[in-house]
């Protein structure tokens, strides 16, 4: 087999990692095993968190909720299970964008189920 000098690649590697890590601290913006250590935990925790961030949206969603249902007299849960008996298909995040966004609509949904 012939022998293949890597000097070229290895370069483009280095820069393109060095390329990503640009604005890291301390010696994960400079240097190439660190900087190879610092991207493998982003990617990891960027994949991670992305899962996460669909959890606390649903959180918010159902705070969001329970706030614009006190002052009406019910609460998240009665609620839920109210739209579930009367078969009105809303999700959480439609829900909670008419509470805050448009108030009149929500009412009318509550009265509906009320």
């Amino acid at each position: 087999m012939t022998r293949v000098k890597k000097g070229l690649n290895a370069l483009k590697t280095r820069r393109n990692v060095l390329k990503q890590v640009k604005g890291y601290r301390f010696g994960r913006g400079t240097k190439e095993r660190q900087a190879y250590e610092a991207i493998s935990h982003a990617g990891a925790y960027a994949f991670a968190h992305r899962r996460d961030k669909k959890g606390d949206m649903r959180r918010l969603w159902n705070v969001r909720l329970n706030a614009a249902l006190r002052p009406e007299g019910l609460n998240y849960s009665t609620f839920i299970g109210a739209l579930k008996k009367k078969n009105i298909n809303l999700d959480r995040k439609v829900l909670a964008d008419l509470a805050t966004n448009n108030p009149d609509s929500f009412k009318k949904i509550i009265a509906a189920v009320k």
